[in-house]
């Protein structure tokens, strides 16, 4: 039975059964910077010194993953932690899936975002697998796309109503057939991003001082897809989004919208850079290691060029330098450039 693309990846991704609850893990079948590099865990470790600092040293400094996958992210940073901020810190991993085994206990694993967070939250491409609708243009009109989910198939169902056509109206940009250069047939395909706005600003809320940062593929409203982003990844590779558990099943984020909901949540402005900027202002720059290195100390050459290749990677904008980091400041400081607080 055909069902909007909210039920149908609901039930795929977090279901009995779903991608995310039964499967081995994210890092089985799509690589992210968590993934990639020890460098992205690097520069969020700096970025949590620089916010520690920003709040005053608090007697306590959460860092909550949100979307932990098997708690990659927060292990690496408890590893990079030293004292007196390591005494300090207490890392909560956020995720449906079962606790794994062997976690160290000092990292907790919760289904919901803790309220009263003080320090950093992380939602590191987590906005972009919370389930949303699709909608089609319809002469003057959106539709609801209705999809089957043993096949993917799709079907157009009833028009948007409600606050998904509000959404679409304040955000998604109706396509000008006239003027665009994609075949009519293509063209007016819209993710409903309501759904992302309310889980952003619902996690931000949870946050009490500190800095909600999002980490994902996204787009703003001049350059909205007009053909959608919908799609899979099965065992490193993009498959076809059908929403039968085997796959993950993704569309990018409207980072403006999200953003603004946001804000509105926290009460401050939000701030929005790329992934390149966000690594160069903590550090991470890819530079390649001065070649007279190679001569005093062949091994720390090749460990710097190493890691600067896997920053090159990080920051390559037709991969994951494609990201972009939303940045919440709450009920803290930081000036205009959250990623510089000190």
């Amino acid at each position: 039975m055909p069902l909007r693309w909210r039920d149908a990846m609901s039930r795929a991704l977090y279901g009995p059964g779903g991608f995310f609850v039964s499967a081995p893990g994210p890092a089985d079948h799509f690589r992210t910077s968590v993934h990639a590099a020890p460098a992205f865990a690097s520069a969020l470790s700096r970025l949590v010194r620089r916010l520690d600092s920003a709040l005053g040293f608090p007697a306590r400094f959460d860092v909550v993953d949100v979307g932990a996958g098997r708690g990659e992210l927060l292990l690496a940073l408890a590893g990079l932690a030293h004292d007196p901020l390591a005494h300090r810190l207490r890392l909560t991993a956020v995720e449906l899936a079962p606790r794994p085994a062997g976690l160290p206990a000092e990292i907790g694993w919760a289904d919901a975002v803790p309220a009263g967070v003080t320090g950093l939250l992380l939602a590191t491409e987590w906005l972009d697998n919370v389930p949303l609708d699709v909608a089609v243009r319809d002469g003057d009109g959106w539709r609801y796309l209705l999809v089957d989910p043993a096949t993917g198939e799709e079907t157009v169902g009833d028009p948007v109503d409600g606050a998904d056509a509000d959404w679409l109206a304040a955000w998604w940009p109706t396509p000008d057939v006239a003027t665009t250069s994609r075949p009519a047939a293509t063209t007016g395909r819209a993710e409903i991003g309501r759904t992302r706005d309310d889980a952003w600003a619902g996690a931000v809320r949870h946050v009490d001082r500190g800095l909600a940062l999002a980490v994902d593929y996204g787009h703003i409203a001049h350059d909205r897809p007009g053909d959608g982003t919908l799609t899979g990844y099965r065992r490193g590779r993009q498959v076809p989004p059908v929403p039968d558990g085997s796959c993950d099943v993704t569309a990018h984020v409207a980072l403006d919208s999200a953003g603004t909901a946001g804000a509105a949540a926290a009460g401050t402005a939000y701030t929005l850079v790329g992934q390149r900027e966000a690594l160069r202002a903590l550090g991470a720059d890819g530079g390649r290691p001065a070649l007279s290195l190679a001569a005093t100390d062949p091994a720390g050459y090749v460990r710097a060029l190493a890691a600067a290749s896997a920053v090159t990677e990080l920051t390559d904008p037709a991969g994951l330098g494609g990201h972009r980091w939303l940045l919440q400041p709450v009920g803290v400081d930081v000036g205009v450039d959250p990623l510089m607080a000190r």
